[in-house]
């Protein structure tokens, strides 16, 4: 009997460490992520953020699309992996300075329907859930 008790708690805590533990299973799953601002300034150009499985994140930047992986359990935040289609717009600085805060990001929080994501330096990101 114990060794029936041991192997269901063993095989228990193995589901456990496979939970998500990202921003996602925290309430940013199943929305679409608006950028309002990049540290306190109003972003005018419309990047969104996505968050799928496996801690895939995906979204639209003001050019091109883009894809990522973010595994560091909540509330740490790292992006790794991004990738994006390459076309050409009147706002590829704007994209630029997307891609490049998102990348500065380590911190996060879901409050609501809100998601701020930062790091250490006061770098902030404000996203706006759609």
């Amino acid at each position: 009997m114990r060794i029936v008790i041991f192997a269901s708690l063993s095989v228990l805590a193995l589901g456990a460490c496979r939970a998500d533990e990202t921003v996602a299973a925290y309430g940013a799953a199943e929305r679409t992520w608006v950028l309002g601002s990049i540290d306190g300034v109003p972003y005018e150009d419309r990047a969104t953020f996505n968050f799928g499985e496996n801690g895939e994140v995906f979204g639209q930047a003001p050019c091109n699309r883009w894809f990522a992986r973010q595994t560091a359990p909540y509330p740490w935040f790292a992006i790794e992996a991004v990738g994006a289609t390459k076309m050409a717009c009147s706002a590829l600085d704007a994209e630029q300075s997307f891609f490049s805060a998102l990348q500065d990001m380590t911190l996060s929080e879901v409050s609501g329907d809100f998601l701020v994501l930062s790091n250490d330096a006061e770098r902030q990101m404000v996203f706006t859930a759609e």
